[in-house]
């Protein structure tokens, strides 16, 4: 995997601002430190969510996709998740293993994703509908749920919407304007950033992250911490620099997102490997859902199953494009996860 673009920090000053950055300090603006842990949420007293560091439970299934070749069918979707959960968790039910996640006095956001035009490439709403079932069989009330996204037109890409998620749970974006927290500075090497994290976050003490695998025109690859951090705050385009490295890292670094993100899930019924995100014209099936606690280990498989696609393709790997996503090993950097590949450990399965 490659190292950060020459235009952006070094790792050595990204670690070492970040560190700096440690302490909660207040301005008589209202401003806030970027690592401060006063937006910090906590599991429910006497409840602690299961964590398996550098783990990925893949499950496939041939023939998962429906005819249009572009959503997954119900049944697969339901079938795929539910093995992933159980043999992650070792529990036996879908709720069981929702219920090492969450807690029934949980409130909890499910972010989605649905950038790319149209309805061809976004977090599939069959899937999302099964992780709705699962929270509500671990005992979370339907009215302790939201599923949330940026803006209208991406959560119209994931298909999800109030008429299609159990009566209770609320849907919601919020535009980049309905926040919750005065300004954070955070620092991208060179200029301090102002930025608020979104309603829908904040008031979650708990998120289930579902992201896509996908190919980004300026970071290099989006997956599970760009999901969190760009979907979540309300100045994403001015996390952009340097192709968003170290800024995804040290945005998910901060407690308003890493203390509420139990789970990751991963729609991998399509991969797209060039155009992204916004444009839909370079995707293959894959026909695989993913779960894992981990988002550098995931992000850090994602990136690899990308580059694998372009060699098949016959075209050059991100790094060689000049789209080599730092903010992957940035993030392994910060404790964020496991960025070593020879650490993480796949168990694929077959339903």
């Amino acid at each position: 995997m490659g190292k950060h673009e020459e235009q952006g920090p070094s790792r050595r000053e990204f670690i070492a601002t970040t560190a700096a950055a440690g302490a909660v300090v207040a301005t008589a603006s209202g401003k806030v430190s970027a690592q401060g842990s006063s937006l910090a949420a906590s599991p429910p007293a006497g409840f602690t969510p299961l964590s398996a560091p550098g783990k990925i439970v893949k499950v496939s299934r041939a023939g998962s996709l429906q005819a249009n070749g572009l959503y997954p069918k119900p049944d697969a979707a339901k079938a795929m998740l539910e093995k992933g959960m159980l043999e992650l968790t070792g529990e036996k039910t879908l709720g069981g293993a929702f219920g090492k996640f969450v807690h029934k006095s949980d409130k909890v956001a499910v972010k989605v994703n649905g950038i790319a035009k149209g309805k061809k490439f976004g977090t599939n709403q069959e899937l999302v509908a099964v992780i709705l079932d699962g929270l509500i069989a671990a005992g979370v009330p339907a009215t302790s749920i939201v599923v949330y996204e940026q803006y209208n037109s991406f959560l119209a890409g994931t298909r999800v919407d109030a008429s299609n998620v159990p009566a209770g749970v609320k849907v919601a974006v919020h535009a980049n304007k309905d926040m919750a927290t005065p300004a954070i500075e955070f620092l991208d090497g060179k200029s301090k950033i102002a930025t608020k994290f979104a309603r829908p976050l904040m008031e979650a003490t708990a998120v289930i992250n579902v992201s896509l695998i996908k190919d980004h025109a300026i970071c290099g690859y989006t997956g599970c911490l760009k999901n969190m951090t760009h979907g979540s705050i309300d100045v994403p385009h001015n996390h952009h620099a340097h192709h968003a490295s170290p800024q995804i890292a040290k945005l998910y670094a901060h407690e308003a997102i890493k203390s509420r993100v139990r789970l990751h899930i991963t729609d991998g019924y399509k991969v797209m490997y060039d155009g992204g995100p916004v444009e839909v014209v370079s995707y293959v099936p894959h026909e695989a859902v993913y779960v894992s606690t981990d988002p550098v280990a995931m992000d850090t498989y994602g990136w690899e199953l990308v580059d694998k696609i372009r060699k098949e393709k016959g075209m050059k790997s991100l790094k060689d494009v000049g789209r080599d996503p730092a903010y992957i090993p940035a993030a392994a950097d910060l404790g964020l996860g496991i960025g070593d590949r020879s650490k993480i450990v796949v168990k694929d399965f077959t339903v």
